[in-house]
């Protein structure tokens, strides 16, 4: 037993050692990614020194969190971080979104790897241990922050998904990756049918409800890696990387059926069974898309309206890239 857990902590060594490199290897690319999405976590800012300069820091501190398992608070750079989080007058909810962001953009690197990426047997861990190691960089420098921290910019409160600020971040990055690499993407909204409605009848406490649900199913629903988010006060959207139109279609077209079949809740007032519905709106990109993530989205909800004009409880697609823009597809289950 004591030689398989000697075994077992070599090899994790090993995989920490290897990701620590790589991040060292690609870290302008890291860099420069992070730096362009920057002012979407909040920290908005004419200095492009100045971002660069906090990106390069946090990313150190995120390496050194990867070798070596840990973080000690006692370390210089710690002390570098938290002074300029203080010269810039970052809240907590900032650093967390700037943190935020230069972990993604390091596993958007390492998951390129052909040794250690997204395909290999061993990226659950790699990816965890750059998770964890982002939580330590926050740890380190969070006690020097005065403000108390604010994470309603980034979750939100009633489902605990992403907000419509970490989609906007997510998605902007996802277009410039997908150029980058000449790689599809595709985005899904969410609309909750006769929300309103819903409200009127059984109570905002009832409406809650039906969000709450909803939102399991979706988070449940969809990959580890994909961003499903609470967009707005009925709808959601899941961006998903990596996913052709086929794949993107039929996901839509499942989960709008799974919602009709399954989820009925009660009204414990009136015993009333009521019955719940979605309209989804299912946006193709592929890999060509000049535009930025609000034109994108905004494209997406124009899809999902007309999806809602149609007699909801269906599904709009629609294409974008290259010179022809938005175009409708066909709709599913109409």
């Amino acid at each position: 037993m004591l030689a398989v857990l000697e075994s077992t902590d070599t090899e994790k060594m090993q995989e920490r050692s290897q990701a620590a490199r790589i991040l060292e290897q690609r870290a302008d690319v890291i860099l420069n990614d992070a730096v362009a999405i920057f002012p979407f976590a909040g920290a908005e800012s004419s200095d492009r020194n100045r971002s660069a300069n906090l990106a390069d820091l946090i990313l150190q501190l995120l390496t050194t969190a990867v070798r070596e398992g840990e973080l000690d608070q006692r370390t210089g750079r710690v002390a570098d971080l938290r002074q300029l989080a203080i010269d810039f007058s970052l809240t907590v909810r900032q650093l967390f979104g700037l943190v935020y962001v230069i972990e993604r953009a390091a596993l958007d690197e390492l998951a390129l790897d052909e040794s250690s990426g997204a395909t290999s047997d061993g990226w659950p861990g790699i990816a965890q241990m750059v998770r964890r190691g982002s939580f330590d960089v926050l740890a380190a420098v969070a006690e020097r922050i005065t403000r108390e921290p604010d994470q309603s910019a980034l979750h939100d409160a009633l489902t605990a998904l992403h907000t419509r600020a970490v989609l906007l971040a997510a998605l902007e990055k996802e277009i410039r990756r997908a150029e980058r690499f000449a790689r599809p993407f595709a985005m899904i909204l969410v609309d909750v049918d006769h929300l309103a409605e819903i409200n009127a009848k059984h109570g905002y406490g009832f409406g809650d409800r039906v969000l709450e649900r909803i939102g399991i199913v979706i988070r449940n629903y969809f990959r580890d890696h994909d961003w499903v988010t609470r967009c707005s006060e009925d709808t959601f959207a899941i961006l998903l990387p990596e996913t052709v139109r086929a794949n993107a279609e039929s996901l839509a077209d499942r989960l709008r059926a799974t919602v009709e079949e399954r989820l009925a809740l009660r009204d414990y007032r009136t015993d009333e069974q009521v019955q719940v519905t979605v309209t989804v709106a299912v946006l193709i990109a592929d890999g060509q898309n000049s535009n930025h993530a609000d034109q994108v989205l905004r494209e997406a909800e124009e899809a999902l309206a007309r999806a809602n004009q149609a007699g909801r409880n269906g599904v709009e697609i629609i294409e974008i890239g290259g010179t022809k823009g938005p175009r409708p597809v066909r709709a599913l289950g109409m």
